[in-house]
């Protein structure tokens, strides 16, 4: 199995506190890896150290077999990081359509400003870009908002369109973070499906997500993390049965619930 990303003792702290301690992650090409853990655990700091959002104190990331942690977010994006955050970032003025080119704007050398510009030798690059987001939507199931302003979307096509700005960039590893925060029911659950219909076609995901059963559904193997360290990884199966992660967060009557 190939390693796409490696997480190497990766440690971060903020004053006196310590977010992440040593941490190791893998994630094989391919693979949806889900990292679940308390309030506090460290989640959003991994989540971040491996964006480029926060810099590692020591330690290493590795992506294709390359060195990236001292890269900054828009160079990460370039090598194929791309993010969905947990707010919906909404490009206000803006089309569907033209929010989604943004994130393909970060894989280009021009980017988003230079190709704003409408010079000649970008006009090329702009119509691929237009193509590449066209297919995004068709993928999220969108393209029939393409023309529509992105704030006319409800919340949960927004997380949608906010998938497809990502897809549009051609991720090597997509990061979701709580994707599912503030969806109703129903929306939670045709994210989940476009999800695995993300994962259908070979993408590699890691999930930092608050929903357990939701983590549990798509994951293929889960990273548990405690007051900044790891404290158990494997199957959505072995992590429902590890004593240490039904101790640290999930409960008895909570581990049984998820099976």
């Amino acid at each position: 199995m190939t390693m796409l990303l490696q997480v190497r003792a990766a440690t971060k702290s903020f004053g006196g506190v310590v977010a992440a301690s040593d941490v190791d992650l893998d994630v094989a090409r391919g693979e949806l890896r889900g990292i679940i853990g308390p309030n506090g655990a460290g989640k959003s700091t991994l989540f971040n150290l491996v964006s480029g959002h926060l810099r590692l104190d020591s330690g290493s990331i590795i992506l294709d077999g390359q060195r990236i942690e001292r890269l900054a977010p828009h160079a990460r994006a370039r090598r194929g990081v791309s993010i969905v955050f947990q707010g919906a970032r909404v490009f206000p003025a803006m089309t569907v359509l033209e929010n989604v080119m943004v994130g393909a704007h970060a894989r280009t050398r021009a980017g988003i400003f230079s190709a704003a510009l409408r010079l000649p030798a970008q006009r090329g690059e702009e119509r691929r870009i237009a193509v590449a987001a066209h297919e995004a939507l068709e993928r999220v199931g969108l393209a029939s908002w393409a023309d529509r302003l992105a704030t006319d979307l409800p919340l949960g096509q927004q997380r949608r369109m906010q998938v497809a700005r990502s897809l549009a960039a051609e991720p090597t590893v997509l990061l979701l973070d709580e994707p599912a925060s503030g969806l109703r029911a129903e929306e939670r659950e045709d994210f989940a499906v476009l999800v695995e219909q993300l994962k259908d076609i070979g993408t590699t995901i890691l999930l930092v997500e608050h929903d357990v059963a939701l983590v549990m559904r798509l994951a293929d193997s889960i990273t548990v993390l405690d007051l900044g360290q790891v404290i158990a990884e494997g199957t959505p199966d072995e992590i429902r049965a590890d004593q240490r992660v039904i101790d640290a967060y999930l409960g008895a009557g909570a581990a049984h619930a998820h099976r």
